[in-house]
């Protein structure tokens, strides 16, 4: 079934801040100089774009605009609440790819924590050609980040993949 793309602006709402609680994965940083330039937009331009959450309120993508708005002046003007949408993915791997895929599309990731989402995803039996694709990544990528040998990696890509022929794989790694 194709998913309802508007379905999760239906579910807008303005929500106490202290209810959301960050998700143990994101490999997004932001310096504090950054975090201040944030706020600012925020208070120049009001707040353009809610935080993401999983049903249980579970922060998908947003975590520095939760956080900027826990601090003054934004907690006073804003009363505490912040503005959610809820995504409902079918996983925890759903719940990953909507992170990464959000912080992608703006910017820059450290590599230890993707290290550990590339390696949290096979361990879910996740295909590498599934992992590059909600990441937006090649198999090469996939294979730097997931710390494997060449062998053990080619071993997954065919355990998990179908149509793959032995040549292909080593030409792709």
């Amino acid at each position: 079934m194709e998913n309802n793309l508007t379905a999760p602006l239906s579910t807008l709402q303005w929500v106490d801040r202290d209810k959301l609680r960050p998700n143990d994965y994101n490999p997004n940083k932001v310096s504090r100089e950054n975090l201040e330039l944030l706020a600012r937009s925020i208070l120049s331009n009001g707040w353009t774009l809610p935080i993401v959450c999983r049903p249980d309120l579970t922060i998908i993508d947003g975590f520095h605009r939760w956080t900027v708005a826990g601090e003054e002046p934004l907690k006073s003007k804003l009363g505490g609440k912040v503005p959610i949408v809820i995504v409902k993915h079918e996983d925890e791997a759903g719940d990953v790819y909507g992170t990464v895929t959000h912080n992608r599309a703006r910017g820059t990731h450290l590599l230890e924590p993707m290290k550990n989402i590339v390696k949290r995803l096979l361990d879910q039996g996740k295909s590498i050609k599934e992992i590059g694709k909600e990441l937006g990544m090649r198999p090469e990528e996939v294979f730097r980040l997931s710390d494997l040998s060449k062998e053990n990696f080619l071993k997954i890509m065919a355990e998990r993949s179908t149509g793959y022929s032995k040549e292909l794989l080593l030409r792709k790694v």
